[in-house]
């Protein structure tokens, strides 16, 4: 009898001492599916959730199944966030309140293509670090430089940025570092894709963090961007009555190349993001992606034999061009509402990715303006970094001039661009559609040595156009004639004279030009050029990379 007491005295002392748990840790894996469906799950209470419908957004989830291939999305940090906790007997406890992190981050597809994500929930602290995981956020940004990823990023909010309430909850104030822009300056210079959409609010850091990204979009009816809110301008600069719109809305940043393209919603910058990212190798090792074409590289286009107008003071429509030789829908342009008088984009040769770059007749005459420059700096870049070959349509005055040309640094910018010509190494392809004159000519030019070109019978070239170049070089000859009325007399010989040797078969006698090339050819030809690159040159860039021969930069 006392035997069966003691054991059992040890049984009871024992259960105190170990709880029994489940062997399978059912407990655990049932307290993390607790809190994954409480993120997943919108509540329509919260009053950030029911501001974020009214203002006409996607929730963040919502946002991923739109733009994510169905059922791809894997989650990185998904119990991440602030849990209370209950105790419910010894060892044992249960979450019953929990505010998810307001950073959603993890692994998905577009298109197929594997890419990491990371998406503002502006419903919870307008996305303010504090209620995100520290950490988080640089976590992605390293996962991206480590398994050569691109990174998508949809900001809405200030992704991670502080917020005043960080000193109530801490004690302290910190000092603002921004630690993860090491890793993010990595992937623009190491070629690996970091494309943003402006899909509300993106404020201060979630600014940065978009305008940094290699390409960037903004919804037109939802977005905005600025340093900083309406309330805090107020306080500063004391302009009253500021929403986003007039703050930092599309019709600002989309036109002054902040933000590279402007989306009509949310789904069409979903859709130019898939866009891009075709465009564009995982990481700057490797090459674009080359797709079938059904459009054939021979293709002839005798309307182009017509396009370039013989009197030189009239326009066309660049456009027209750029479409004609790629392969059909292939044309993708990027920052169309500013830097106007240039025309950058992406686009394909037989299936093979190029960069595209024009000028722009219909805008200042063509001549390179500041804006155009850097938009076409900007584009270089770009295409050193992911190995695309660029396609340059040529037909440039030179650089911008007057009073407005020079309060807006052109030559700065001018050169600024020069400097990423002959810093880049991408092949470069010219067709001389038209004008190529000054220094901008020059630049556009000669960039690469041997130059890979040709030209259209429509081509003429020089130092100066003409018009004014004229007036220069016999200043005196026409005054003296102005003296007997016989100036526009004297002028239009002169003219005539000029545009008898500017003949560009002239040129080509001499072997000032390579080749002169019926206009209608032009494709057979740039889709030539563009095989040849991807066959044999681009296995030879691919191991200059490896090697560290050559050192593409974004920054």
């Amino acid at each position: 009898m006392p035997d069966n007491k003691a054991t059992k005295r040890l049984k009871q002392v024992s259960g105190h001492l170990a709880p029994k748990l489940p062997a399978d840790y059912s407990d655990v894996r049932d307290q993390i599916n607790t809190l994954r469906d409480i993120a997943a799950t919108p509540d329509p209470s919260r009053r950030g959730y029911v501001r974020q419908k009214q203002a006409g957004k996607l929730w963040v989830r919502e946002r991923l199944e739109q733009l994510l291939d169905r059922d791809t999305f894997t989650e990185i940090g998904s119990v991440s966030g602030t849990v209370k906790w209950e105790k419910t007997g010894p060892m044992r406890e249960k979450p019953v309140s929990f505010v998810p992190s307001n950073n959603v981050q993890g692994m998905g597809r577009l298109r197929g293509r594997k890419v990491l994500l990371t998406a503002d929930d502006f419903s919870l602290r307008s996305g303010h670090a504090d209620g995100s995981t520290a950490g988080k956020t640089i976590y992605v940004e390293k996962l991206a430089l480590a398994l050569k990823l691109p990174v998508v990023k949809l900001v809405d909010g200030s992704s991670g940025g502080g917020s005043v309430t960080m000193i109530a909850k801490a004690g302290w104030s910190y000092l603002p570092y921004v630690p993860m822009y090491k890793q993010v300056v990595e992937q623009l210079n190491q070629g690996i894709p970091n494309l943003g959409a402006v899909v509300g609010p993106a404020i201060g850091l979630g600014a940065a963090r978009v305008v940094s990204c290699h390409f960037s979009v903004m919804a037109a009816d939802i977005g905005a961007l600025f340093n900083a809110g309406p309330e805090v301008v107020k306080g500063a600069t004391f302009e009253e009555d500021l929403d986003f719109q007039d703050l930092g809305g599309p019709m600002i940043h989309c036109t002054n190349g902040t933000i590279d393209n402007m989306a009509a919603n949310e789904a069409e910058c979903y859709e130019q993001l898939r866009t891009v990212l075709s465009y564009l190798p995982n990481h700057g090792k490797e090459a674009p992606p080359v797709i079938a074409c059904e459009d054939p590289p021979d293709r002839e286009d005798e309307s182009l034999r017509k396009i370039i107008p013989r009197r030189q003071t009239r326009m066309y429509n660049p456009w027209t061009i750029i479409k004609s030789v790629v392969d059909h829908d292939s044309w993708f342009e990027i920052g169309a509402l500013w830097g106007r008088t240039a025309i950058g984009g992406l686009a394909r040769l037989g299936g093979r990715p190029v960069g595209i770059i024009s000028l722009n007749c219909e805008v200042n005459g063509g001549a390179l303006d500041a804006a155009g420059s850097q938009k076409l700096a900007r584009l270089l870049k770009l295409c050193d970094v992911m190995n695309l070959p660029v396609l340059q349509f040529i037909d440039v005055p030179g650089y911008a001039i007057g009073t407005v040309a020079e309060r807006t640094a052109t030559m700065r910018w001018g050169v600024e661009l020069a400097k990423a010509y002959f810093a880049t190494t991408t092949p470069l392809f010219n067709v001389i559609t038209r004008r190529a004159y000054g220094v901008a000519g020059g630049i556009m030019l000669g960039a690469r040595d041997p130059v890979m070109q040709v030209a259209w019978p429509s081509g003429q070239w020089g130092s100066l156009p003409l018009e004014g170049g004229i007036e220069v070089a016999h200043r005196h000859e026409l005054r003296e004639a102005d003296k007997v009325g016989k100036k526009a007399e004297r002028y239009q010989e002169l003219e005539e004279e000029y545009r008898r040797m500017m003949n560009p078969v002239r040129t080509a006698n001499a072997f000032g030009v390579e080749e002169i090339i019926d206009p209608k050819d032009t494709r057979r030809v740039c889709c030539a050029w563009a095989r040849h690159m991807y066959e044999s040159l681009m296995p030879e860039r691919l191991a200059d990379r490896a090697t560290g021969k050559i050192h593409p930069v974004f920054t």
